[in-house]
């Protein structure tokens, strides 16, 4: 998809609900997935998903590094939404590393490796796994400053199509469809790779 199509697309779409979204990239789609870490808001753009497409694939990469609550909301919401979880976890354990490395610092120069272990090589081997055209994604804006440069529709790695139907939404909205749709969230969320909620790590650059 060009760059003009984007925009146009974009445009057309801004004005649709977020299941709308879903169902119009689905049209086309031949190998769609969605991914997920389960932090705060997942559940709003799993729901989303499964109610268009019941076994879309989800792919969580765990870093292994989730608090108990996340783990404990991560299953629940596996369960009461049927996920057909694909799951990637690093290829060492987090106890290894934790003796050789532990978490390092955004200044350290381990901190790229540790990255790259816990998060960007599963990443990369789940979609060399599932090739999409379609990518589903809660990316949304505010939340960084590099998010606010793009929109419902992105281009993303190789060229795939990145779908954020909630990208509009703020967490007041998005709120309002967890409780109208019965579903958990929870806050006590740890990402290792990031030492501010406002820093990518390197997945949807």
């Amino acid at each position: 998809m060009t760059k003009e199509e984007l925009d146009i697309n974009n445009a057309l779409l801004k004005s649709k609900s977020p299941l709308e979204v879903v169902n119009w990239a689905l049209v086309d789609a031949q190998k769609p997935i969605v991914t997920t870490n389960f932090r705060p808001y997942e559940a709003t753009i799993l729901h989303l998903c499964v109610q268009a497409m019941p076994n879309i694939p989800v792919i969580w990469c765990d870093t292994g590094y989730n608090t108990p609550d996340t783990y404990r909301c991560a299953r629940t919401i596996i369960e009461k939404l049927d996920l057909n979880i694909d799951l990637f976890v690093p290829e060492q354990t987090t106890a290894y590393r934790d003796v050789v490395m532990g978490i390092p610092s955004v200044n350290d120069p381990l901190h790229q490796q540790f990255t790259e272990e816990v998060k960007l090589e599963p990443f990369n081997r789940a979609m060399e796994k599932h090739a999409p055209d379609v990518w589903f994604t809660n990316l949304r804006k505010g939340q960084t400053a590099f998010r606010d440069g793009l929109d419902i529709l992105s281009l993303g790695k190789d060229g795939v199509l990145k779908v954020s139907p909630f990208y509009y939404y703020s967490d007041t909205e998005l709120d309002l469809y967890l409780q109208d749709h019965s579903l958990p969230n929870e806050f006590k969320y740890f990402d290792p790779t990031k030492a501010l909620e406002n820093r990518e790590c390197g997945l949807h650059q």
